[in-house]
C-alpha cells in the first residue's frame, strides 16, 4: 500500500513571522487614542493584556467587549470594532511574505498554523491574502503547540519544518516531535527580540533575521538531511 505520507510539510505562523503585528498594533494604539483619548487606550491595553494572561493567546475583540461591559453606555466603541475588522493587514505583510510561501510550496505543501480567537484571527489571515496564498491550508487553535496530533491528521508528512517567532513556541513543538521536525526562528516582533525571554530556550535549528532570508536555504537543509 503506497504511504499517503507528504515527504515535508512547511508550517507558518503569522503574526509576526509573515505579518507585521506589532506595528498592527501600533496602528490600533494610535487609533485609540486619536480618536478617545489616551485614558481609553491605556485602558484597552490594560484590559488586552489580563485577558491575554487569563486565555494564553490575543483576544483583539474579547478585549474591547470587556471595555464596553465597563461603559454600556459608550456608543464609540462600536467604531472601535470597525477599525479591527476592516484594516488592511495586507498592506502590513513583511517584505517578500507571499513569494516566501511560494517558494517553499515548490518543494511540498504549506499550512499556516496559527494561534488566535475564532473570529479575528481567520479575519485577519483572509484579508492579508495569506488564506488564498496557501490554497486554504490553514489551522487557527487556542495553543497550537498542543494540537499537533491534529495537524499530523490533516497534513501527514515524514517531516515538517515549523516557522514562527516564538522561541517557546519551537521548543514545545520539537520535544513532540522530535527529529523529524526542523524549527525555524525568525528575529522579526517584540518577542523575538526579547534577550531575556528567548535566552532560556534551546537555540532553534535554523536561525533568520526576516522571512524572506527562509528562501536561501536549500531543501536538505529544512528537511534535516544534512
Amino acid at each position: 500500500m503506497p504511504d499517503a505520507r507528504e515527504d515535508i510539510v512547511f508550517l507558518f505562523d503569522v503574526d509576526n513571522t509573515l505579518l507585521d503585528n506589532d506595528a498592527v498594533q501600533a496602528d490600533l494604539g494610535d487609533h485609540l487614542e486619536s480618536e478617545f483619548g489616551r485614558a481609553a487606550r491605556e485602558r484597552y491595553w490594560a484590559l488586552f493584556e489580563t485577558l491575554r494572561s487569563e486565555l494564553g493567546y490575543a483576544d483583539y475583540l474579547g478585549a474591547l467587549q470587556r471595555y464596553r461591559e465597563e461603559d454600556p453606555d459608550d456608543m464609540q466603541l462600536l467604531r472601535m470594532s470597525a477599525f479591527l475588522i476592516d484594516y488592511p493587514f495586507a498592506s502590513r505583510l513583511y517584505p517578500d511574505a507571499l513569494s516566501t510561501l511560494a517558494h517553499c510550496g515548490r518543494s511540498g505543501p504549506v499550512a499556516l498554523l496559527s494561534d488566535g480567537d475564532v473570529v479575528f484571527q481567520p479575519r485577519k489571515v483572509e484579508r492579508s491574502g495569506l488564506w488564498a496564498a496557501v490554497e486554504d491550508r490553514v489551522m487557527i487553535y487556542l495553543h497550537k503547540e498542543q494540537m499537533l496530533d491534529s495537524v499530523e491528521r490533516r497534513y501527514p508528512a515524514r517531516h515538517y519544518v515549523m516557522v514562527d517567532d516564538k522561541l517557546r513556541i519551537l521548543t514545545a513543538m520539537k520535544k513532540i516531535w522530535g527529529t523529524k521536525l526542523t524549527t525555524v526562528f525568525v528575529r522579526q516582533g517584540h518577542y523575538a527580540l526579547d534577550i531575556a525571554n528567548i535566552s532560556i530556550y534551546p537555540p532553534a535549528d535554523v536561525t533568520l533575521e526576516c522571512i524572506a532570508d527562509l528562501r536561501a536555504h536549500t531543501l536538505a537543509e529544512l528537511s534535516g538531511a544534512t
